[in-house]
């Protein structure tokens, strides 16, 4: 961190020196709104500082959806996460390196924390990834059985995001994203053994608010 530069800093990918969204902070985001909006997230009374925990009950959806492999205290009431979330890419890259920005490709956004007694003031510094930036983003969804419809849980988990926000300082205006579904392909086992072609789902199945 140079002198005078931003008090907290985005991911990059190390060799681009691109933004990205990663991949882990967006499923925990997803997970902690849909236990909080189906009233399951846990509680550990023994904690000295955070008390909430993710839920490690089966019958819950999110442990259907993410797993509960570290909490479960029997073998047999373990899952495994259904969801895989990639790293997101930053795609319009081209587009802000033309944007006159403070740092390549993001803003440095200030603040200031005034103090109520004295009025002093205490300057800090954020860099973020200005308005209009777009990622390009992939979610794998498993399916071990194929009477269980996981789709609309998991269309379910990006509209409360974007309704929320990701990462921190959303309640200042921070994290605001759109999801725009281009596409909704399914490889059934077959196709891994080269018995049949992949399928394009219809995008109507899609809730119009992620379209």
């Amino acid at each position: 961190m140079g002198i005078g530069g931003p008090d907290k800093l985005v991911v990059r990918n190390p060799l681009t020196n691109h933004p990205y969204l990663p991949g882990s902070s967006l499923k925990g985001k997803m997970r902690s709104l849909l236990e909080i909006s189906n009233g399951q997230i846990g509680y550990n009374p023994e904690a000295t500082t955070v008390r909430h925990t993710p839920s490690s009950n089966p019958e819950h959806i999110s442990v259907q959806l993410f797993g509960n492999a570290s909490g479960g205290n029997k073998i047999e009431e373990q899952r495994p996460s259904r969801v895989i979330v990639r790293d997101a890419k930053l795609k319009n890259h081209v587009e802000l390196e033309k944007a006159n920005t403070d740092l390549p490709y993001t803003e440095a956004k200030t603040e200031v924390v005034i103090d109520r007694i004295t009025s002093g003031a205490s300057p800090r510094t954020f860099e973020r990834v200005p308005a209009g930036a777009i990622f390009e983003m992939n979610i794998v969804l498993n399916v071990f059985e194929e009477d269980i419809n996981y789709l609309p849980q998991l269309y379910n988990c990006l509209h409360l995001v974007q309704d929320d926000y990701l990462g921190g300082s959303g309640s200042r205006g921070y994290g605001q994203v759109k999801f725009t579904i281009k596409s909704v392909t399914e490889r059934t086992n077959k196709f891994y053994h080269g018995e049949e072609e992949e399928k394009s789902l219809d995008l109507n199945t899609v809730p119009k608010d992620l379209r």
